[in-house]
């Protein structure tokens, strides 16, 4: 159990759309494992974070547009999920985007005042020459990321590198890997540190067997992350962790109360109150190579 001078945290984990796949088509040179070809689903996730007082999204899923032009699946539509996860994108909640792909960052439009934190190397791939060739543009929106360019201009990213306490009980981690600046969220909860690994894991069994994704940037990268997982599992500084993609998410934690229990999990109390002061966000400010120490 977490210690008691830990600032806790609810984590709700959203399920919004889904897609058939095959695992050949999923892990990177899969005929290389000797293993059979079969069938997998992906699911696509969004996650809601709550200590009482405050409110912080992370990752804000796929768009009408970006689900209709790769023939996505939708579970809900993007308004109707953030309702029902009691997500308002006009009070402005704050926004950990873990990276740039098109379901990740789909629909920061609906979320027009809100502040931004994004790793600074992910925006400038995004918005550099290497973002526009053909192995990583299918896997991004150009509306989307001109919003992105647009919330800089306008003052709402914060930027980081490395690792942030970016609030009470919640750091954020870039490993890269997956994406240039891909990033991870270590939440405390009652239930102890959950990690929201996004897409640096899409599958338990990524990390579990060393078994890369085929959508990568940094192939060293991924795998390290792979370890750094392990090792926090093994050393017990993380109790749970929660992939990006996998199927099986929301039946290894309680799912949520009422209408949005078919669509959700939850992991951890909501505390009733916090007297924690909000952090401030420090752009561009460098973490330890060390992440999880």
């Amino acid at each position: 159990m977490p210690s008691e001078q830990k600032h806790l945290w609810q984590v709700t984990i959203v399920r919004y759309g889904t897609r058939h796949a095959t695992r050949e088509g999923v892990y990177l040179n899969y005929p290389l494992y000797g293993e059979p070809d079969g069938d997998l689903e992906m699911d696509y996730f969004f996650w809601v974070l709550r200590d009482g007082e405050r409110e912080i999204v992370v990752d804000t899923g796929f768009s009408r547009l970006g689900g209709d032009n790769r023939q996505r699946t939708f579970l809900l539509e993007p308004h109707e999920a953030f309702a029902l996860a009691e997500v308002d994108p006009a009070t402005a909640p704050e926004v950990i985007l873990t990276h740039g792909h098109f379901d990740h960052i789909g629909n920061i439009a609906l979320f027009e005042n809100a502040r931004f934190l994004l790793a600074r190397k992910e925006f400038d791939f995004w918005t550099g020459p290497n973002g526009h060739q053909t192995l990583f543009h299918h896997s991004v929106e150009d509306t989307e990321i001109a919003a992105l360019v647009a919330a800089r201009d306008a003052g709402r990213i914060d930027f980081f590198g490395g690792e942030l306490d970016y609030a009470p009980g919640v750091r954020v981690i870039e490993v890269g890997g997956h994406t240039p600046g891909q990033a991870m969220v270590l939440v405390d909860t009652s239930e102890g540190t959950v990690l929201l690994a996004s897409d640096a894991v899409h599958y338990y069994e990524e990390y579990e067997r060393d078994m890369p994704f085929t959508s990568v940037a940094e192939l060293p990268a991924m795998y390290d992350a792979f370890r750094l997982i392990r090792d926090a599992l093994a050393s017990g500084e993380v109790a749970h962790v929660v992939t990006g993609h996998d199927p099986s998410t929301l039946d290894r934690f309680p799912r949520a109360a009422g209408a949005l229990g078919e669509h959700a999990s939850v992991i951890g109390e909501l505390p009733a109150t916090s007297a924690a002061p909000a952090a401030d966000i420090h752009p561009d400010q460098k973490g330890a190579a060390d992440a999880l120490r």
